[in-house]
């Protein structure tokens, strides 16, 4: 990951709480502490940050906090290939006039424009993929109700009785900060409490995850892995990882990249 790109991250990270460690940091750039540690340095000279013990805090910090994890801004432009692959083939599950859940994210973002020749029903929390089927298809769209929040470009209800439960689906469409033996991991607890009232109206969960994600974790767990029924990724996937999938029930897809035939067009 380029230094630009290392620091756009940590100054996003340190709006969301009072410190963040180097150990969080290093999490969500993937770079080694040392590496972390020089940038908080370099940052702290230009006056952008504060240098603490451990770590570092804003020198104005939002009064809002958001959800942890890398904003949506930044996601979008990790993986772009593999995302746009792996959303085609997620498409493909889809029949003319299915209703479907499409959870918030960058993976299942690039669903958009394959279904821009589709007629389904779509419930998403994601406002760019709300604003863009309405923009560039004609899909029905529902929009959750909540909380906005707008790193993530999400919508969020901590309350049970919201529309979510009125909605049923044939499938649900979503992503995960990680995959691993233990299941699907997410990085934030009202992320979680969520994600998990959406799953229970589907009939059929479909997880959306590049390669990468095999090697992510967090102390957060969504579910297990046996609750998914299709995973898809991309070529980069290690027999390591889908041995696990295999053991545990799930149907794997792997989309290659190179199967694009044309960029997508919009946003």
């Amino acid at each position: 990951m380029h230094e630009k790109e290392r620091h756009r991250i940590i100054l996003s990270a340190i709006q969301d709480r009072p410190v963040s460690t180097v150990i969080e940091l290093c999490a969500l750039t993937g770079a080694s502490e040392a590496t972390i540690r020089r940038d908080i340095a370099a940052l702290h000279v230009q006056k952008k940050l504060r240098r603490v013990r451990g770590g570092a805090e804003a020198l104005n910090p939002n009064q809002f906090p958001g959800l942890a994890g890398r904003p949506f801004s930044i996601n979008e432009t990790i993986m772009i290939e593999q995302k746009r692959a792996i959303a085609r083939a997620a498409t493909e599950l889809c029949d003319e006039g299915d209703p479907i859940i499409i959870n918030g994210g960058t993976t299942t973002f690039q669903m958009v424009h394959p279904l821009a020749s589709r007629r389904l029903q779509v419930f998403t929390n994601s406002f760019p993929i709300a604003e863009h089927l309405l923009h560039h298809s004609k899909n029905t769209v529902l929009l959750s109700g909540g909380v906005i929040y707008r790193e993530q470009n999400i919508v969020l209800s901590p309350f049970d009785n919201d529309v979510t439960r009125n909605f049923y689906a044939r499938r649900m469409f979503m992503g995960a900060q990680g995959v691993g033996p233990l299941g699907l991991m997410e990085a934030d607890p009202l992320l979680i409490q969520a994600e998990q009232k959406l799953i229970g109206q589907a009939d059929e969960l479909v997880l959306l995850v590049d390669s990468s994600k095999f090697e992510n974790r967090s102390s957060l767990v969504l579910c297990p892995l046996n609750r998914i029924d299709v995973l898809i990724t991309d070529d980069g996937i290690s027999d390591r990882a889908a041995s696990m999938l295999e053991a545990a029930d799930v149907k794997l897809i792997v989309a290659s990249p190179s199967a694009t035939v044309e960029e997508p067009t919009g946003t």
